[in-house]
């Protein structure tokens, strides 16, 4: 167990803000993590767990400590004719790990594919698209509780989804270490194409025979087209979630706007919040080495070097000004640190 200390954080966040971290430990095996619990350590330091950095902004350097997960590992733990349950360790990258499924011609999170970030954070923010989230083929997954040391098994019902929410962004933030996923996919799956532009996609590569494989390169190619590489520009995916408003609040915008984008969400509506920010003449605009994405108003990117403030104090306007046209109040969907 190495204990680092003023560690550069620009190579672990997938917006490339420059941060540093007060401590570090890369969480190489459970036993590191192990030692790291028993030198009480997170009791010591205000300590953060980092999988993949494609979930957060860094608006200040992180005094205290970062667990980097790394643990690497998939298999097979059950399966039957109908399905498998494939197991995954939480540092595992996300869309590997899809791509591992979709050779076993395993259905179930094929339109989640190309999704940022790593398999541990999956079940942290229930992510989603598509139509599809990951409480939809969630098992189970296995954490060990920084203070105890103590393994708990959590099913679904224990996690508490709900949209990007679940019981670690609240009641158990910061205390449990995912050490590995459990995901139940089926052998003949029931494919969800009518969410997006999957059907469309799918049709203009004169595609009729449905797999796991022709919905997840339709997903990646949809992707690459609206969405920036964090490799190439600084990002974190949808910066925003999806407002949730009741029928008739949103009948009152459909009066106004006969072109708003939306979706059904029980008794309430959900509205397209990179609708409403390029609505408002957000998309595209640009502020130095930061702005939002030109193909994609959900997105909030950094050029070059701009701060994590930067990036925060762009989102609070955004905020407003879509109170201010629409009443409705935006959510930030990416962690601030």
């Amino acid at each position: 167990m190495i204990l680092q200390t003023n560690v550069s954080l620009h190579p672990f966040n997938t917006f490339h803000i420059n941060a540093n971290a007060s401590h570090f430990i890369e969480i190489n095996n459970i036993e590191i993590l192990k030692k790291v619990i028993a030198a009480k350590y997170p009791n010591e330091f205000n300590t953060l767990i980092l999988g993949g950095g494609s979930n957060m902004l860094l608006t200040q350097d992180f005094n205290g400590l970062i667990l980097k997960n790394n643990l690497k590992g998939i298999e097979v733990i059950h399966e039957n004719e109908k399905y498998c349950l494939l197991k995954a360790a939480a540092g595992e990258v996300w869309h590997e790990f899809v791509q591992f499924a979709i050779a076993k011609n395993l259905g179930g999170i094929e339109n989640l594919s190309l999704i940022p970030g790593t398999v541990g954070a999956a079940p942290i923010q229930n992510i989603g698209a598509y139509g599809v989230e990951i409480k939809d083929t969630f098992h189970s997954c296995e954490a060990i509780n920084l203070e105890t040391g103590e393994t708990r098994s959590f099913n679904n019902s224990d996690c508490n989804f709900g949209y990007r929410e679940s019981i670690f962004k609240h009641e158990l933030k910061g205390k449990y270490f995912i050490t590995s996923v459990t995901f139940k996919l089926n052998k003949s799956p029931e494919f969800k194409i009518d969410y997006g532009q999957i059907k469309d996609e799918l049709s203009s590569k004169g595609i009729t025979e449905l797999s796991v494989k022709a919905i997840s390169d339709a997903v990646c190619s949809i992707r690459r087209s609206k969405l920036p590489d964090p490799k190439e520009i600084g990002n974190a995916g949808s910066f925003f979630k999806n407002p949730v408003i009741s029928k008739v609040k949103f009948n009152e915008l459909k009066l106004k706007y006969s072109d708003i984008s939306s979706y059904p969400a029980g008794e309430n509506v959900k509205v397209a919040a990179g609708w409403l920010i390029e609505k408002a003449g957000w998309k595209g605009k640009t502020f130095g080495n930061y702005g939002v994405h030109k193909n994609q108003a959900l997105v909030l990117v950094n050029y070059s070097n701009a701060t994590g403030k930067e990036i925060y104090d762009l989102s609070s306007k955004i905020i407003e000004s879509i109170n201010d046209i629409f009443g409705i109040e935006l959510e930030r969907e990416v962690n601030m640190i």
